[in-house]
């Protein structure tokens, strides 16, 4: 496992939003679903530790707002929550598996 990029760069250095960026395009090309599913589910937990305790009860209209939040999940204070899930999967498959 590494947590460093291909160019060096160590992930714990990049932006939230960039962290999201390349955990997203990861997940794309490999497409790995499992992890798509488990950022969706992080998110109302991670809405929830920015002190929008509201946000992590899931109900319809939630679950619609849940799919918006997901393109924009490597922003703000909720990107800043997720980091640690973004570092992870890329730290896990930095070698290429």
């Amino acid at each position: 496992m590494s947590d460093v990029t291909p160019n060096g760069t160590k992930l714990e250095e990049l932006t939230s939003k960039e962290l999201h960026e390349r955990a997203m395009d990861l997940a794309r090309e490999r497409r790995d679903v499992g992890f798509l599913w488990k950022l969706l589910r992080a998110i109302p937990a991670a809405a929830a530790a920015t002190g929008e305790v509201d946000r992590a009860e899931f109900d319809l209209f939630h679950g619609l707002s849940l799919l918006e939040e997901f393109t924009h999940a490597g922003e703000g204070e909720v990107g800043e929550a997720l980091r640690p899930l973004y570092i992870e999967y890329l730290a896990a498959h930095a070698n290429g598996t």
